[in-house]
């Protein structure tokens, strides 16, 4: 069995937990981890400028149902603006917001968001300070540094908690890595010896070997979880112990949800993706991916998912 997690005023059933991530971790795809047994989820990162501006399209990204708790994570480089986001109505069903100091992406490094953060410590201090006084429980993801030679963790990691973080997330690369390479256990360790508020340790985690591997090199209260659970959401099941139910079922309980919530036109379009990931592998894993992206319907995404991993 794996320990609860108490942080930030948050009972999680365990410690590892579903990571933000642009363009998937939307309502339907965290309630199915959820329930296979992630001890938190938290929403795709958000723009605190396009709540602030009223974006339609924005609030989509807050869609949320009754699972508790629930974590909501945005983006900016405004320190008025993030704290507004964080005091918006919008924002008011989440248990905890993060703020992402870690995405590596040019379109979000060009604006001084993400990642661009850890070249400018002073905003990125002010930042965490003003949402911290919005009353909210406060996190922030971040990465060990920009690249090998200027790694950062552990005066980092110092920062946020100085600022009014009540836990952090750190991904074990360097901004120029992305996602390649191994992660940096020992940049996770530092940051976990420097600060008296939890850590999350994020990076390379694809198994319930990794997540043991990973808390035992670092020290980490908890583990995050990302690409993983999209080619399989059923590590959340492995890691916990549980026996995982079949695939297809959980498939189409997420796009019937899917469907309903957003419409059709994006459930298929996003269905697709989810298929193509989930079929990632399996014979005739080229032939399943072209005939997914040339459907046009909710049904035939169901039937040609069915056929592809429907014994799963």
């Amino acid at each position: 069995m794996l320990p609860t997690f108490e942080a930030a005023g948050m009972v999680c059933p365990n410690n590892v937990f579903l990571a933000p991530m642009a363009g998937y971790t939307n309502y339907p795809f965290r309630k199915m981890c959820m329930g296979l047994g992630a001890g938190l989820t938290f929403t795709e990162m958000v723009s605190a400028k396009g709540l602030a501006y009223g974006s339609e399209e924005t609030e989509k990204l807050l869609i949320c149902g009754d699972e508790s708790p629930k974590a909501a994570q945005i983006f900016g480089s405004d320190p008025a603006i993030m704290r507004a986001a964080c005091e918006s109505e919008q924002l008011a069903p989440f248990d905890l917001i993060d703020i992402n100091m870690g995405c590596p992406m040019k379109k979000i490094l060009r604006n001084g968001d993400g990642n661009a953060l850890m070249e400018n410590l002073p905003l990125a201090e002010k930042i965490i300070s003003e949402c911290a006084k919005s009353g909210k429980p406060i996190s922030v993801k971040f990465r060990t540094g920009i690249d090998g030679a200027r790694k950062i963790t552990a005066e980092f990691a110092k920062l946020c908690e100085g600022a009014g973080a009540s836990m952090i997330t750190v991904h074990g690369r360097t901004r120029d890595k992305i996602y390649a390479g191994p992660c940096d256990y020992a940049e996770i360790a530092a940051a976990k010896a420097a600060v008296q508020i939890p850590v999350v340790a994020n990076g390379g985690v694809w198994n319930d070997s990794d997540y043991r591997k990973i808390l035992e090199r670092t020290g980490a209260d908890a583990v995050m979880v990302g690409r993983a659970a999209l080619y399989n959401p059923r590590v959340f099941a492995e890691i916990c112990q549980t026996e995982p139910p079949a695939l297809f079922p959980l498939f189409t309980e997420e796009l019937g949800l899917t469907v309903s919530l957003y419409g059709e036109r994006f459930a298929v379009v996003f269905m697709r993706k989810m298929a193509a990931f989930y079929i990632k592998g399996l014979p005739r894993s080229v032939s399943y991916k072209r005939r997914l992206f040339e459907a046009q319907t909710p049904e035939e995404i169901s039937a040609i998912a069915e056929e592809a991993f429907g014994g799963r």
